[in-house]
Parts: C-alpha cells; sequence; structure tokens
C-alpha cells in the first residue's frame, strides 16, 4: 500500500517557493538600488576631490615656477653685490648700505615665498585628508550596505533548510510507522 502525499502538501510547498523566490528577487533589486546609490556618492566625491585638487596642484606648481627663477636671481645679486662691496674700498660704506638693503629685500622675499608655499601646503593636506576620509566613509557605507542584505538572504536560505530537513524527517516517520507491521 503506498501512502500519497494530498495534493494541498505539494502547492503549499510550491507557493512557500514561490514567496522565497520573489523574497529573494526584491532583496536584489534592494542591494541593485543600495550599489547604484553608494556608487553615484562615490562619483560624486571623487569628481569634488578632482575639482578641488587638480587646479590648487597646477596653483602650487605654477607658484614654483615663478618664484624659482626670483631666488636664483636674488642669489646672484647678493654675490655680485658682495664682490663689488670687496672691490672697490672707496666706496665701501656706500655698498654696505646697500648690501644691507638687498638682503632685508631678499629676506622679506623669501618669507613671503616661505609663507605662502606653508599656506598651499597646508591647504593641499585639507583636501587630501577630506578626500581620503571621504573615500574610507563612501567605502564603510558600500560594505554596510551589501553586508546586511547578504546576511538577511543566508537567514532565509538557512530557515528554508530547516524547514524543508523538518518535513523529511516527518514525512520518514510517517512512512515507518505505516510499514511498521508489514517489515519482513
Amino acid at each position: 500500500m503506498q501512502h500519497e502525499i494530498p495534493t494541498w502538501i505539494y502547492l503549499v510547498i510550491s507557493g512557500v517557493t514561490a514567496g522565497a523566490v520573489l523574497l529573494q528577487a526584491l532583496v536584489l533589486v534592494g542591494m541593485l538600488f543600495a550599489l547604484k546609490g553608494a556608487l553615484g556618492r562615490l562619483n560624486e566625491v571623487s569628481k569634488k576631490a578632482e575639482e578641488n585638487v587638480l587646479p590648487l596642484l597646477a596653483t602650487s606648481r605654477t607658484l614654483l615656477e615663478e618664484v624659482s627663477p626670483k631666488l636664483r636671481v636674488a642669489a646672484q645679486n647678493a654675490l655680485e653685490i658682495s664682490q663689488t662691496a670687496k672691490e672697490i674700498s672707496v666706496k665701501a660704506r656706500e655698498m654696505s648700505e646697500t648690501a644691507k638693503a638687498e638682503s632685508t629685500r631678499i629676506v622679506a622675499v623669501l618669507d613671503d615665498v616661505l609663507e605662502r608655499v606653508a599656506v598651499q601646503t597646508d591647504r593641499v593636506d585639507e583636501i587630501v585628508t577630506g578626500t581620503l576620509e571621504s573615500v574610507v566613509h563612501a567605502t564603510s557605507t558600500l560594505q554596510k550596505a551589501v553586508s546586511g542584505p547578504v546576511r538577511q538572504v543566508n537567514a532565509v536560505l538557512n530557515g528554508l533548510k530547516a524547514g524543508f530537513d523538518v518535513l523529511r524527517s516527518k514525512e520518514r516517520e510517517a512512512h515507518a510507522a505505516a510499514d511498521g507491521d508489514h517489515f519482513v
């Protein structure tokens, strides 16, 4: 005597399976939208970083290119002034005052240049630090957005597996009880 499983059990199992597949599809669509949003935010941060860092680097390079020849000229002027002071002993006092004036001007120019370089360096540091912090934040947000739905999908799959295991064990017990008297 064979024991047939009622049709409604097949319908329930099919309905549960269809619901699980639909739930999984919805979770995957949700993950897709979350990833798209995170990728969009990451692209925005990257564009902002490019817009701010590249002009700043170009400005710094231009400033250094402009200052370098001026420093060379200033150094050459100081050398020429000191040589002229040694060669012309009659005008030593007058040349000494000129050299003092030029060296004061050179120091002022050098101080100004160093101050500008320090300001530009601080700006670059702030921009790079802000960019790196934004990238770290975007990465952690993306990681959280992906790992949460994956854990939920795994939990649903584990629940389905446990449900099927319980149904299988009940089915075996029912067959064993039905065949108990006819066992050879």
